[in-house]
């Protein structure tokens, strides 16, 4: 029998070996065995007979066939076709192209409460120069109605299918400038789960401009999640979060994000930071609002724009984010070992990808477990394109089509996107953001090439941490073993 290596990445932490299996998104350790039977099947094929007589000087024939037997198990090691002695053999076939044959229960309805907001940040995806949808001049209402809020969590309840549990993420434009419509569907969506014998809870995003004592005391009281869009010290959140008149927005935000951090800890809040070419200084970043404004958790993205505005990260900018990302992952390693908290949430996710061993065959829940509402109560893949008429799935009043859901699975599948079929991070990234794909390349479904190097580059690292958890703090990836990951952005 010929053998040869299957599709995996290598990679070493606390001294060891590993393999994460592509194909199945496992990470298997290497004892001494399996790692000489790879190195020597690293230049091509070969018979089994040939492993074992190559290394009889160190593992008798028994030791090496029963490793090679657990490689081929764990599928790091597969059977060769020998077509002939001279042909390029291929072990791996293509995987089948399975999507989903009945609608995905709905997990997170990101509801649109308005399309308006108070700051004009120069970036903004919704109203910056890389907006689809036009919410100052198109057909939508600036404020959802109560009616309309009410039919979204009808939606939610009723898409929710057999799961017990519903959640609804109230976004905008700035999402407290519709309070009252916000405050009263908290309220009707409670009584109405309780009748329906569910559980619902709620979460938002704020630039936190308008967290007045009331709202903040309103937060509090009913458990709702609480993200807040800021991008760290003073110069840097005024380089782009600014009023229509051009003035920065930290001065106003800062003090009233500390007295929405003293008043409400039913939930932990986080900071959402949108990183751009002028504001790469992750640690300080990281450090300005853990230590001195008080998040528990800080996540960074970059930029979603088109490749030519002032602001886009260019390739070296991707490296230096890379560097700066691994300084930070660096900090969560130590203080992980040491069984302390630290709040960087792009470490915690991917980690907790990896432990759940996800193989994604799309990038998120968008149009799937995920979806977006509009002022005007259409659905959309996601709220990034709520209100898009090219990206429409329906209503909430008459539901969703299934056939325009399979439509789109079928056409977004991982297995479509010919450049991400060789790339061993796939499972983990699955070809990128749909709406990143839309604003660089024009179609959601294009993958993102502009950041494989960096999702690669990142992807490793963060394997890396985890073999070192899994070698000296194995009790820390517990935490991973039940959680769900919501990630709106």
């Amino acid at each position: 029998m010929i053998i040869g290596l299957r599709e995996c990445h290598p990679f070493e932490a606390a001294g060891r070996r590993y393999l994460y299996l592509v194909p199945s998104a496992a990470v298997f350790a290497l004892d001494e065995c399996s790692e000489a039977i790879l190195r020597e099947l690293s230049q091509g094929p070969q018979p089994v007979v040939e492993v074992a007589r190559s290394l009889s000087n160190r593992f008798d024939e028994v030791e090496v066939t029963d490793a090679i037997a657990e490689l081929q198990r764990v599928r790091a090691l597969g059977e060769m076709v020998d077509k002939s002695t001279s042909a390029k053999a291929t072990v791996d076939k293509p995987h089948p192209k399975i999507v989903p044959l009945r609608p995905v229960p709905l997990q997170t309805l990101v509801v649109n409460v308005t399309n308006q907001c108070n700051l004009a940040c120069t970036y903004c995806y919704e109203y910056g120069e890389d907006k689809i949808v036009d919410t100052v001049n198109g057909q939508q209402p600036k404020f959802m109605s109560e009616a309309t809020a009410r039919e979204s969590v009808e939606f939610a309840l009723r898409e929710s299918r057999e799961n017990k549990r519903a959640h609804i993420t109230f976004f905008g434009g700035e999402t407290l400038m519709n309070f009252p419509v916000l405050k009263s569907t908290i309220a009707y969506a409670r009584r109405r789960a309780a009748e329906e014998d569910k559980e619902i809870d709620f979460s938002l995003t704020t630039n936190a401009t308008l967290l007045q004592p009331d709202v903040i005391e309103f937060l509090a009281t009913e458990r709702v999640g609480v993200t807040i869009s800021i991008d760290g010290p003073e110069e840097m959140q005024d380089k782009f979060r600014v009023f229509n008149n051009g003035q920065g927005s930290y001065a106003m935000a800062a003090p009233k994000i500390k007295a929405l951090l003293q008043r409400h800890r039913t939930r932990p809040v986080g900071a959402r930071v949108t990183l751009t070419r002028q504001t790469l200084d992750v640690r300080r970043i990281y450090q300005h609002l853990t230590e001195e404004l008080g998040f528990w958790e800080v996540g960074f993205a970059p930029v979603t724009t088109a490749p030519g505005r002032d602001y886009a990260i260019s390739d070296g900018g991707f490296d230096h984010l890379l560097e700066q990302f691994r300084a930070l992952a660096a900090d969560y390693l130590e203080a992980s070992l040491q069984n302390r908290h630290h709040g960087f949430s792009n470490v915690r996710e991917t980690l907790q990808e990896i432990h759940h061993g996800h193989a994604k065959a799309y990038p998120c829940g968008a149009g799937i477990g995920l979806m977006g509402v509009s002022t005007d109560g259409r659905v959309a893949l996601c709220h990034r394109f709520a209100g898009s008429d090219d990206h429409s799935l329906g209503t909430v009043t008459d539901g969703v089509s299934w056939d325009k859901q399979q439509a789109f699975l079928d056409t977004h599948h991982v297995a479509n996107k010919t450049d991400c079929a060789t790339c061993w991070a796939r499972p983990i990234c699955a070809g990128g953001c749909y709406h990143e794909a839309n604003t660089r390349y024009g179609s959601t479904q294009a993958p993102n090439l502009h950041y494989c190097e960096w999702i690669r580059g990142w992807t490793h690292t963060c394997l890396e941490i985890y073999g070192e958890l899994a070698a000296k703090n194995p009790a820390f990836l517990a935490q991973f073993d039940d959680e769900a990951t919501e990630k709106i952005s």
